[in-house]
């Protein structure tokens, strides 16, 4: 990923949107001009997709806009077994996994860092040098994503901000704030352009990416 740093200190920020899981809603976001979408091969999550439908998915976006597959301490073997089905460009891990098992897989990766007031972002991001990217998200307990909360933004070291992927809680009506306090690389939607879990709303996904696209043209 290329940190494209304006003198004013705004960057260009990148729209990911989250937890895809049909053909349809692949093909909406990507007519909707989003930079990645995300599928998610986590059994305990409401917007887990089946590698037959992820393959689906991969194909059906085209060749310029990036998938990315969310794991939770999977195993290897699985990985691998999604990989040889979906044509994944990046990998983005929410579990416990070190960074030595996030480079086993020849593919770029984003570390996931679950985010609470008492969180060192410096000291766990330095743990993972050879990321992509970082992903920050709002910690609950025993819930590897997907709140739909957000997190303390100003505990972001602002260093950091071309490495981070923003996420947590985002929505129309806050992401132009969030990117304003944060400066990050790109911004992670999932329910908040949803009309259920896993189901996107055309209307809302419009709105956020109009919201950011608006912001983004104010870059020098």
């Amino acid at each position: 990923m290329s940190d494209l740093s304006v003198n004013s200190g705004r960057k260009y920020t990148r729209i990911k949107v989250c937890g895809i899981t049909s053909v349809n809603d692949a093909i909406l976001c990507a007519e909707a001009g989003v930079d990645a979408i995300g599928l998610v091969f986590y059994e305990k999550s409401p917007r887990l997709v089946s590698v037959d439908i992820a393959a689906d998915i991969s194909r059906a976006v085209g060749p310029f806009v990036t998938v990315v597959g969310l794991f939770v301490d999977a195993s290897p073997v699985y990985i691998q077994a999604v990989l040889s089905s979906v044509s994944l460009h990046v990998l983005q891990f929410h579990g416990n996994e070190s960074e030595a098992f996030c480079r086993q897989f020849d593919r770029p990766f984003i570390k996931a860092l679950r985010i609470a007031d008492d969180t060192d972002i410096h000291s766990v991001a330095a743990r993972y040098n050879g990321a992509s990217g970082l992903l920050l998200d709002t910690y609950r307990k025993g819930m590897p994503g997907g709140t739909g909360e957000t997190f303390n933004w100003q505990l972001v070291p602002h260093h950091l901000g071309g490495r981070i992927t923003l996420a947590g809680g985002l929505n129309t009506g806050n992401v132009v704030q969030a990117i304003d306090a944060v400066k990050p690389y790109a911004v992670d939607v999932s329910g908040g352009v949803e009309s259920a879990p896993g189901v996107k709303d055309r209307g809302k996904i419009r709105s956020f990416i109009g919201a950011v696209r608006e912001l983004n043209r104010q870059v020098p």
